[in-house]
């Protein structure tokens, strides 16, 4: 059985609390997440000085979208280089076969 008990939760994200609704064995990651973006707007904070907060916030979004391409695409090449591997097994295979007759 899945759980889906629902609790509420609040965010802090550059000091201003945002309230939501999770699943409970989610609120771990969310609050992992928030306090990643936290710290990522930190760096650019220190980085850039006292910038306007939506400045830095929108730096550390890019930063956190840039690094979720870099995954995907990481993900996506693993995905090709095991379908290669069953490609190569799959024609080992057949070669052996060929060969017994």
């Amino acid at each position: 059985m899945v759980d889906n008990k629902k609790i509420r939760i609040n965010i802090k994200i550059d000091g201003k609390s945002y309230p939501l609704t999770i699943n409970l064995k989610d609120e771990e990651r969310y609050r992992i997440a928030a306090k990643r973006v936290n710290q990522i707007m930190q760096k650019y904070r220190e980085q850039f000085g006292e910038q306007d907060s939506k400045d830095i916030l929108a730096m550390a979004a890019f930063e956190i979208a840039l690094n979720n391409a870099e995954m995907q695409q990481r993900d996506d090449k693993t995905l090709f280089v095991e379908e290669l591997k069953n490609l190569n097994d799959d024609i080992s295979d057949f070669l052996k076969e060929k060969n017994r007759k």
